[in-house]
């Protein structure tokens, strides 16, 4: 080409440029009349449209640089062209047409601006064969690299995108914890297309509620990074509660549940974001809250499909905050029963000071079926107990339950603890088969082999001052004497509750008063990276120290031998022992003889006197008369009467028969069978234990009681 038609073309090309806008009007025409299907949807027309422009400016810099020669293969503007084929997420088909069109229509403005830019007619001629010489394979040509450049350009935005998905599944949801979960999301996203991220869900959802409530929606900020590029001053603090402005694009996500892009929006808290996507956060059908991603300062605003990105990225997100919050919702109930049949407050009783504590595990974990009591018995003992359910969540919760409430039946009837636990066993055993039995479990309930149960059970009786023990596969307990020295009692570990198989041994170990038993759960010992031996040997370490109270040494207990997130329940249960002394239990040995009962009322009425009871004299003569009759009459020797001043008068009559007395009404004409009627009315608890060898029947007054009203003839 001639250098002067070369000039022409070039001068040609620029004074187009000028009319960018006429050409650009031109091309939509024509694209809306060749493809009228495609503008169907408003988004492709929209974005196919504000490209037009650009096709047109990046047309005319490579038809004018494609007049030259040698730089006939592919300008620099033909591969920005293809960016921004890359760039924006219209159909291929419609940005090739406005390419293609915005070309030709470049092309035939050319040919028909060329005679009114120069009198030569000569130049004019050869510049027209030149342009149409070069029209058709310049078009084609940059038509086919734009589709190689942009199809390059998809293949790797699109294995990006999957790259982030998949880090989203890796890194989003790794704890059952609602606030780490949002955080893990909004991490990810400052890591790789965002600036800066808020998460905020709804409080109905926080508190359990599906359902969203009437009114303006309520939302607690609860993750957001970072926290550079905000505005202190309105910036939401994380926990901090808000409501969206009305039609503000948060409130728009929450009540359609759609998400949406927008540029130059302002945000509260965010004022330089110049380009923002609102992504709700649902799942399983319910909104829960709702993710903005912000850009700021020179970063690419964001495209239709960085949308897709975070609406894939916010959808698994969602599904793991859901499940954190159903977790959390599920703990917090089990939490709940835990706490309401663990006991409430220590009873009152002289046996024990006691200290316990009780901590669930760690969020992740859920709740188990650790437990702890301290349940009176009569003769002012008192017997300890902690056990462990295996398995976790409510079902183990409401199993705890029934064991603790199997254990206080037991205890009331005053088994010895190895046939307690024997009985406890029966227990387990039957409730595990009909969890396995049940027609109505869940499939994945916890039921079946992993079903069963560890017990600890002591009692300890003042007034001897002996612990019987037993234990079915718990951490044996470990003892303090009055010199500080910390040992484990050998209490043979029979099988876990459930397993059955052999038998439950009892243990008898002599305590001074003044000594400090500690029972607890493998939750305690075992927590951490340490094991059960180490666990066990800190434990007497600290045991062993000087405390100035029980209470300050479950804490420091707990301090040394916990982690800050335990993976396992946890009950520890302390008790120091005391002792009733000779000045406050009173022993006689009787004869199988009626004549001694007198004697005995005399016995009591002299001893209740020294102890100031005079009050309970007549009512303890009474009580006593019968006791004692009754073993002489029905039981074997040798007979022996006890009184215990305790917090009440307990009066005890043992003798070696073990035939249980049964209270009945006696009739009109009935000789006998008033006697435990009489006693049952006079006394505010009685009751029989067997040991050994014998039984002994016991009665409790209270000094406080009235005198009742009988309603029988005791004549």
């Amino acid at each position: 080409m001639e250098p002067r038609a070369d000039g022409l073309l070039s001068r040609a090309a620029r004074e187009l440029g000028s009319r960018a806008d006429e050409l650009t009007a031109d091309v939509q025409r024509r694209l809306l009349r060749e493809l009228p299907g495609l503008w169907e949807d408003p988004y492709v027309a929209r974005m196919a449209g504000e490209n037009v422009a650009e096709h047109i400016g990046a047309a005319l810099f490579g038809l004018e640089h494609a007049i030259a020669p040698k730089l006939i293969e592919l300008p620099a503007a033909d591969a920005d062209r293809a960016q921004i084929l890359a760039r924006h997420g219209t159909p291929l088909s419609v940005m090739l047409r406005a390419l293609r069109l915005s070309e030709e229509i470049v092309i035939d403005r050319l040919l028909t601006e060329l005679p009114r830019l120069s009198d030569d007619a000569e130049q004019v001629s050869e510049a027209a064969r030149e342009l149409n010489a070069m029209s058709t394979t310049y078009v084609d040509r940059v038509s086919e690299q734009a589709v190689a450049t942009f199809e390059e350009q998809r293949d790797r935005r699109l294995r990006w995108r999957s790259a982030m998905v998949n880090e989203a599944s890796v890194r989003i949801g790794t704890t059952l914890d609602i606030a780490r979960t949002t955080q893990e999301l909004a991490d990810l996203a400052t890591d790789h297309f965002a600036d800066i991220v808020t998460v905020d869900l709804l409080d109905a959802v926080l508190r359990g509620q599906d359902a969203v409530e009437e009114g303006p929606p309520l939302l607690r900020r609860m993750a957001r990074g970072p926290a550079d590029g905000t505005d202190p001053e309105t910036a939401i603090a994380p926990q901090q509660l808000h409501i969206p402005e009305h039609g503000s694009p948060s409130a728009y996500a929450l009540a359609s549940g759609r998400p949406s892009r927008h540029q130059h929006g302002r945000t509260r808290g965010v004022p330089r974001a110049h380009s923002t996507l609102v992504v709700p956060l649902r799942a399983r059908g319910t909104t829960l809250g709702v993710a903005e991603f912000h850009r700021l300062g020179n970063s690419a605003r964001y495209d239709d499909e960085d949308l897709v990105l975070a609406q894939e990225i916010a959808a698994r997100a969602a599904v793991a905050v859901d499940n954190a919050r159903r977790y959390t919702h599920a703990r917090a109930t089990a939490v709940t029963l835990q706490r309401s049949l663990l006991p409430q407050e220590t009873p009152e009783q002289s046996a024990v000071d006691v200290a316990s504590r009780y901590l669930p595990a760690g969020s992740d974990a859920g709740v188990g079926g650790d437990w702890y009591d301290v349940i009176p018995l009569s003769g002012a003992r008192v017997a300890l107990v902690v056990g462990d359910v295996v398995g976790h969540g409510i079902r183990a919760a409401a199993t705890m339950g029934l064991l603790r409430t199997a254990v206080r039946t037991l205890a009331d009837i005053d088994l010895p603890p190895d046939e307690l636990l024997t009985h406890l066993n029966d227990v387990v055993v039957r409730v595990t088969t009909e969890a396995c039995t049940d027609p109505d479990a869940e499939p994945d309930a916890d039921v079946g082999g992993d079903n069963g149960a560890t017990c600890l059970y002591a009692v300890y009786d003042p007034v001897s001052r002996r612990c019987t023990l037993a234990r079915a596969g718990d951490v044996p307990p470990a003892v303090v004497v009055r010199d500080g020295t910390a040992e484990l009692l050998d209490v043979p570990p029979g099988p876990p509750l459930g397993l059955g198989g052999l038998p439950f041994e009892t243990v008898e170990v002599d305590l001074p008063e003044g000594s400090l038993i500690a029972l607890c759960t493998d939750g305690l010992i075992g927590a951490g990276d340490h094991d059960a031996d180490a666990g066990l040997t800190t434990l007497r370490q600290i045991l062993a120290r000087p405390a100035t109270s029980l209470e300050a040494t479950c804490d420091t207990v707990l301090e040394a031998l916990l982690p800050s997130r335990p993976d396992d329940d946890i009950a520890l249960l302390l008790a120091r022992t005391r002792a009733l002394g000779t000045d406050r239990v009173a022993t006689w040995d009787l004869e199988a003889d009626p004549a001694v009962v007198a004697r005995a009322r005399s016995d009591v009425s002299r001893q209740l006197a020294a102890w100031g009871l005079e009050n309970l004299e007549f009512t303890a003569e009474l009580v006593v008369s019968e006791l004692v009759t009754n073993a002489i009459r029905y039981g074997r020797s040798p007979i022996s009467l006890r009184l215990i001043h305790d917090r009440t008068l307990l009066c005890e009559v043992s003798d070696a028969s073990s035939t249980t007395p049964h209270l009945r009404r006696a009739r009109v004409l009935d000789e006998g069978g008033r006697g435990l009627l009489l006693v049952a009315q006079l006394a505010g608890q009685w009751g029989t234990r067997h040991a050994r060898r014998g039984k002994t029947v016991w009665a409790e007054l209270d000094e406080s009681a009235e005198f009742p009203a009988f309603d029988v003839d005791i004549a």
